[in-house]
C-alpha cells in the first residue's frame, strides 16, 4: 500500500501544498539544501533534516536580505536617472496637487488617524497582536519567528534606503501636521505595512480552511497596504514615488520571507526531497 505522510497544520493553503514546488529555481533550492540530510547516516538523518530545514531557512532568508538591501542602495541611481532637475519625477507633483484638492478638515484628521496605525508603533502593536493570536491559537512559534524577521528586514531597509538616497521630502507647507523630518524615500510606513501584512495575511491563509474567509484576508490585507501607502501622499508626508518605491520593496522581501518559511517546510516534512525533483516524497517511497 502507498505510503503518504501525516500533514501538518501549516503547510498547506487551502488545496494547495506549500511543500511542492512547481519551479525549477524552487526544486533547485530543495535539492541544495536536502543533500545535507541525504549525505547523512541513516541513524541521524531526523536531526540532520532538522537541522537542514533551519539553516535552510536562515540561510536564504541572509541572503535575500542581503539581496534586497544591494537594491534599495542601488535604487539611488536609478532614482538620479529618472528625476527632474528639481529632483521630483513627472509623476509626484500632479499626485500631490490632487491630494491638496481632497483635502478638508475632518478628512485630513480621519486619515491621519488611519496612517498613525501604520507608524513605528501602530504597525508593530497591531501585528504582534495578531501574531499573537494566530501563535496562541497554533500552540507553535513559527508565526512568531517568521513576522520578527520580516520586521527586522523591512526595518533594515528602511534605513539603509533613507540613508543612501536621503530625499528631501515635500514642502512642510504642502503637509498636513505633524510633520516629519527623516528622509523622504523610501516611505518606511508604506514598506513596513506592506511587508508586515502581506506575513500576516500568508499566515491567515494557512490558518483559514474557508475559501471566503482567505479571500476576505487577501482583499483586506491589500486595501489596507493601497490605503496606507495613498495615506502618506495625501497628507503631503512623501512623494508618489516613495510609496510606490515601498510597495515594491515591502512585497519583494516579504516574499523572500515567505519562500524561507516554505523552504523549512519542505525540508522538515519531506527529507526525501533530494530524491524527487519536485522537491517532494514520491507515492511508494519509504522512509
Amino acid at each position: 500500500m502507498p505510503l503518504t505522510r501525516s500533514r501538518t497544520p501549516d503547510d498547506t493553503i487551502g488545496a494547495r501544498d506549500l511543500t511542492h514546488w512547481h519551479t525549477r529555481f524552487g526544486q533547485w533550492l530543495v535539492a541544495l539544501f536536502a543533500r545535507v540530510a541525504d549525505s547523512s547516516r541513516p541513524a541521524a538523518r531526523k536531526v540532520a533534516s532538522w537541522s537542514s530545514a533551519h539553516v535552510a531557512f536562515l540561510v536564504f532568508a541572509a541572503i535575500a536580505l542581503g539581496v534586497m538591501v544591494g537594491l534599495v542602495e542601488g535604487v539611488e541611481t536609478v532614482y538620479e536617472a529618472v528625476v527632474g532637475r528639481d529632483g521630483i519625477t513627472v509623476v509626484d507633483h500632479p499626485a500631490l496637487d490632487t491630494a491638496i484638492s481632497l483635502r478638508s478638515p475632518g478628512l485630513d484628521s480621519a486619515v491621519t488617524a488611519f496612517t498613525d496605525v501604520g507608524g513605528p508603533v501602530g504597525m508593530p502593536i497591531l501585528a504582534l497582536v495578531t501574531v499573537a493570536i494566530i501563535t496562541w491559537r497554533r500552540r507553535r512559534w513559527t508565526p512568531l519567528v517568521l513576522t520578527l524577521i520580516a520586521a527586522a528586514g523591512s526595518l533594515t531597509m528602511t534605513i539603509v534606503g533613507k540613508n543612501f538616497v536621503d530625499r528631501a521630502r515635500p514642502p512642510a507647507s504642502l503637509a498636513v501636521p505633524p510633520l516629519e523630518s527623516s528622509p523622504s524615500f523610501p516611505s518606511g510606513h508604506t514598506l513596513n505595512a506592506t511587508v508586515l501584512t502581506t506575513i500576516i495575511v500568508y499566515l491567515v491563509l494557512i490558518e483559514t480552511t474557508a475559501a471566503w474567509q482567505r479571500t476576505l484576508a487577501v482583499t483586506l490585507g491589500t486595501l489596507f497596504v493601497l490605503a496606507m501607502g495613498l495615506s502618506r501622499v495625501f497628507l503631503g508626508h512623501h512623494w508618489l514615488t516613495d510609496v510606490i518605491a515601498g510597495w515594491l520593496i515591502g512585497l519583494a522581501w516579504a516574499l523572500a520571507v515567505i519562500t524561507a518559511h516554505r523552504l523549512w517546510l519542505t525540508l522538515r516534512e519531506r527529507p526525501e526531497a533530494a530524491n524527487s525533483r519536485d522537491g517532494i516524497r514520491q507515492e511508494g517511497s519509504r522512509s
